[in-house]
């Protein structure tokens, strides 16, 4: 057996109303994804009118991909930084003063590369309070990210982190204990 693309079908998935998927590809385009420095709290509202739970003081920077909106929830005091890709087919929940940083990625979907037809593989986020997503890491499917925790730079998290661990590599593997002295 081989894989056939042809076969692809989305199965259960289903983004949301087509109106309101088009129109919030638009707007993520022209505003969210955009190099222009848009105020924070426009890109806020955007968001929770497309129907993210978002609370406050968050700094979200220019160029950020954000999928499906109405499938977010961003707790207080978090930072988006540059270039930030969330690509949630299925829910994200980012809780209190996270950091994920420029060119990380969130990616709830994946494929099942053991069927023929390639179908999707699907799996929510969790970053817990205090996470620090560093510099083009890549969050995949189904991870929880728990308390603390703290991804390196370029680092793949292909399994749970443990609470106030620091993991690093692809995959990515638990390599100290978080200490914060100050």
């Amino acid at each position: 057996m081989q894989t056939d693309l042809s076969k692809f079908e989305t199965g259960d998935y289903k983004a949301g109303p087509k109106l309101k998927v088009l129109l919030w590809y638009f707007l993520n385009y022209y505003i969210l994804d955009s190099a222009l420095p848009w105020p924070y709290k426009l890109k806020q509202g955007l968001l929770r009118l497309f129907g993210a739970k978002i609370g406050k003081g968050l700094v979200i920077k220019p160029n950020v991909r954000i999928k499906n909106p109405w499938r977010l929830t961003i707790g207080d005091n978090c930072w988006i930084g540059e270039s930030v890709w969330i690509d949630n087919l299925e829910d994200v929940t980012i809780g209190s003063n996270v950091s994920i940083s420029q060119g990380a990625m969130l990616l709830t979907g994946n494929h099942d590369y053991t069927a023929v037809s390639f179908p999707y593989r699907l799996g929510k986020i969790k970053l817990a309070d205090g996470v620090w997503v560093g510099a083009h890491a890549v969050v995949c499917p189904g991870i929880v990210c728990e308390s603390h925790s703290i991804l390196t730079v370029n680092s793949v998290a292909t399994k749970n982190l443990e609470a106030w661990g620091i993991y690093a590599g692809n995959p990515a593997t638990y390599i100290r204990k978080r200490v914060i002295t100050k």
